[in-house]
C-alpha cells in the first residue's frame, strides 16, 4: 500500500510540475525574446496621438518586408515592395499579395515578428491582415494592406527594421473546430 501511495504522490507531483511548466512557458518565452532580441513580438492594432507624431524627432529608417510560408502552405504570399525608406512618426501603407493556387478553399493565418526585437515596441500597426484569419477560395487572389507608424522614439542605434511574416495553413484546424462546435 505504501508503494502505491508513493507512486500516486509522484505522479501527482509530476502532473502539477508539468502544468506549472506549461503555465510559465509564455512568460519565460517573453523574457527569452527580450534578452536575446529574437522574434520580436508585436501587439494588435494601435495608433499614436498627434503629440507622439510631432515633427520634432523624425528621422529616416529602412523597413524590410520578409514573407515565408510554413512548409505545408501552398499559397503565394509576398509584399508588393521588399523594402521602403520611411520617416518615423508618419503613417505608411504597404500592400501584400495572397494567392490560393489550389483547387480547394483554404484558411490561412499569418504570424508577424519584428527584428531586431527591441524595435517591436516602436512599430505600431493600425491595420494588418495578421489580426485575422484569411479565407481564400480555390484560385482566388487578394491584396491586403499593412498600415503602420514607426514611433519617433525609436532608439537611434536602430537604423532599420525587418517585418517578418510566416503564413500557416489552418484549414484543418478550423474544420475541426466547426465539427467540435456542432
Amino acid at each position: 500500500m505504501q508503494g502505491v501511495n508513493k507512486t500516486i504522490r509522484n505522479l501527482t507531483l509530476t502532473v502539477l510540475g508539468m502544468f506549472a511548466f506549461g503555465f510559465l512557458l509564455v512568460p519565460i518565452y517573453d523574457v527569452f525574446c527580450e534578452i536575446t532580441g529574437l522574434n520580436g513580438k508585436i501587439t494588435g492594432p494601435s495608433s499614436l496621438t498627434s503629440e507622439e507624431i510631432a515633427e520634432k524627432e523624425k528621422r529616416e529608417i529602412l523597413i524590410q518586408f520578409v514573407t515565408h510560408n510554413n512548409e505545408s502552405m501552398p499559397w503565394t504570399f509576398k509584399p508588393e515592395i521588399s523594402q521602403i525608406k520611411i520617416s518615423t512618426g508618419t503613417q505608411y501603407k504597404v500592400i501584400f499579395e495572397f494567392g490560393n493556387p489550389t483547387d480547394q478553399d483554404m484558411m490561412g493565418q499569418v504570424i508577424p515578428s519584428v527584428s531586431p526585437g527591441r524595435g517591436a515596441e516602436y512599430f505600431h500597426k493600425t491595420e494588418c491582415f495578421c489580426f485575422e484569419q484569411q479565407k481564400l477560395l480555390a484560385g482566388e487572389k487578394v491584396k491586403l494592406p499593412v498600415i503602420f507608424i514607426v514611433d519617433t522614439n525609436l532608439p537611434p542605434e536602430i537604423g532599420s527594421l525587418s517585418l517578418g511574416y510566416t503564413l500557416f495553413d489552418i484549414t484543418e484546424h478550423m474544420a475541426d473546430n466547426k465539427v467540435a462546435a456542432l
